[in-house]
């Protein structure tokens, strides 16, 4: 259960380690203060030390009062874990740069042997290989390219494809064409359909409705045009009434 802590924190025999044994458990919390906790002075831990001593029990509640452990000290099992688990987060805090540059480097080392074991497999890829082949035939179809029998020629047209619907040219073209899009299909939709149009009368005549019904859509466009104007007009209106300026010379105010 506490081999890998104890491993972690390279404590002197993580294999055998019985907390059973009331023994093997006080030894271990008196070596985690020591080696690694370090919460008192050294002077302070006398009490903790004398392991053999029949009140050692109240030595370790206060100890664990004093590490704000929220655990009572009859719960054995679960105040070791703690006590462990407590020591690794102080042990990574105080060498935490040391652990992140190992892990870094780690990492490194492995990107390094799949970069150098993909670039091997790539020079040991030949003209007639069949996955080469396949996947440039894969390829092909998934771009909607006419078949060929030569690999090289279908490569090439993927290619020439992927230039010209992926540069940054292409992108911005296509970018710029679907806002032109937009802008139009707003326009369109502002755009009124004379058939959904009611006339509010019929005359007889088809034509002669079509024709009214032109007549009045131009009407209420005018009148849009008018109100908009009107809108215009009192707003400078009332700009002008908001912040007057007065002319001594006249002795009044306006413009």
């Amino acid at each position: 259960m506490f081999k890998r802590k104890l491993t972690a924190l390279e404590y002197h025999h993580p294999d055998t380690f019985n907390v059973d044994s009331e023994e093997e458990c006080r030894n271990l919390v008196v070596w985690l203060e020591d080696q690694k906790i370090r919460f008192y002075k050294i002077e302070d831990r006398e009490a903790l030390r004398d392991v053999k001593n029949d009140n050692w029990t109240k030595s370790l509640t206060k100890y664990l009062l004093d590490l704000q452990c929220p655990l009572l000290s009859k719960q054995k099992t679960s105040v070791m874990d703690w006590l462990l688990s407590h020591a690794i987060r102080l042990e990574y805090s105080e060498n935490a740069q040391k652990f992140n540059s190992l892990v870094k480097e780690e990492k490194e080392s492995s990107q390094s042997e799949e970069n150098t074991g993909f670039t091997q497999d790539l020079l040991n890829i030949t003209t007639d290989d069949p996955d080469l082949k396949a996947g440039i035939i894969s390829l092909s179809r998934l771009l909607n390219l006419p078949e060929h029998h030569d690999h090289f020629v279908l490569l090439q047209a993927i290619r020439s494809l992927i230039d010209a619907k992926l540069s940054q040219e292409a992108i911005q073209e296509s970018g710029k064409k679907k806002k032109e899009k937009e802008s139009v299909s707003k326009k369109s939709s502002d755009i009124i359909s004379l058939h959904r149009t009611d006339l509010g009368f019929d005359t007889g005549d088809p034509a002669v409705n079509e024709a009214a019904k032109i007549l009045r859509l131009l009407h209420v466009a005018e009148l849009r045009d008018l109100q908009t104007k009107i809108n215009e007009a009192i707003v400078r209106v009332q700009a002008v009434t908001a912040n007057p300026k007065t002319d001594q010379k006249l002795g009044r105010v306006g413009k």
